[in-house]
């Protein structure tokens, strides 16, 4: 029973540190959505995504207003949003999106992650022409007709429509557009009165590099670090 009762108790803590890391990414996305766009959903798309993905991750409602509240504050940071190139173990390559108040604890942090993972932090370009940047939209299947949405969505931007599942393996629809056309696809659901489960802006590998599982631990525990990091909103990779 001990040893059952530490498994769970290891479970339950690491689900609650990803559910804190989870808040804070969003709380920061919500900060600069509100400094970009004001504090009102209605005629803020960007903050309005932020809200959709807080539902997503059962980000409590008042932790939501609370973030939207701090963000219009005087003494709010400024998140300055910065992407970080490199490469983990094995030629895997990773890209990292950061939201920072302090720049140089933000680089010197990650690239300590990169050494102390077997990998090497690049330059600007270096590995980002190895992924498309792209909109993802994941919806709720149910009462939906794939065939007659990707007809209805195909002038928005449409590139991909395909099915896949969560993290709990429920069914869900995903939706993908190049960024450009992120906004025109966002509009689109929302005049269809469709609303994402979860709406991202993520780097999608034109090409994967295949790994043992020997080697995707290795990759993976880099990964780990990374996303450890309090300035680390993101972290894609390209291994298959």
């Amino acid at each position: 029973m001990g040893r059952i009762f530490e498994v769970r108790k290891a479970t339950m803590f690491a689900r609650y540190d990803r559910m804190a890391k989870q808040f804070t990414r969003i709380g920061k996305e919500i900060a600069i959505a509100v400094k970009a766009g004001g504090p009102d959903a209605h005629t803020n798309s960007a903050l309005r995504r932020c809200m959709q993905n807080a539902k997503s991750v059962n980000m409590p409602k008042d932790r939501v207003e609370a973030a939207i509240k701090r963000a219009q504050g005087k003494e709010m940071e400024n998140y300055d949003e910065i992407l970080y190139e490199g490469y983990a173990p094995h030629g895997v390559a990773i890209l990292v999106e950061t939201a920072t108040d302090n720049h140089v604890r933000t680089v010197a942090n990650v690239k300590n992650h990169f050494n102390k993972g077997g990998g090497a932090l690049g330059n600007s370009g270096s590995v980002a022409f190895q992924f498309n940047k792209m909109g993802v939209f994941e919806l709720n299947p149910e009462g939906m007709n794939a065939e007659e949405l990707e007809l209805e969505l195909i002038d928005s931007g449409l590139e991909a429509l395909g099915e896949s599942s969560d993290e709990n393996g429920k069914d869900i629809l995903v939706v993908r557009v190049g960024f450009t056309d992120f906004g025109n696809m966002q509009k689109a659901l929302e005049e269809g009165n469709i609303t994402p489960i979860r709406a991202e802006v993520e780097w999608i590998p034109s090409t994967t590099v295949p790994v043992t599982d020997e080697q995707a631990e290795d990759v993976s525990k880099l990964i780990e670090r990374l996303e450890q990091d309090e300035d680390v909103q993101k972290v894609f990779h390209n291994m298959g």
